[in-house]
């Protein structure tokens, strides 16, 4: 049940960081074709940071859990 609640807390955390990436476009306050504004700045930096944080963090996750899994198969042989 944690591990659930963990990753979907992750994969929230990543859908909110490319919904900042994308706001800006979106939502139209960075207006096309012009030098970005600093709230753009801004939201492309926190944002990409969010989601590359969460996105490092759910691969690591799955690498754990994948290791997990291996190491109770090779203990189910013996």
């Amino acid at each position: 049940m944690k591990a659930k609640l963990g990753v979907s807390a992750l994969v929230l955390l990543f859908l909110g960081g490319l919904w900042l990436v994308a706001a800006p476009f979106a939502v139209g306050y960075q207006p096309r074709g012009a030098e970005y504004v600093d709230a753009t700045v801004n939201d492309l930096w926190v944002g990409g940071g969010l989601a590359a944080l969460a996105f490092v963090s759910l691969v690591i996750y799955a690498a754990d859990a994948l290791r997990e899994l291996a190491r109770r198969g090779k203990h189910a042989e013996s």
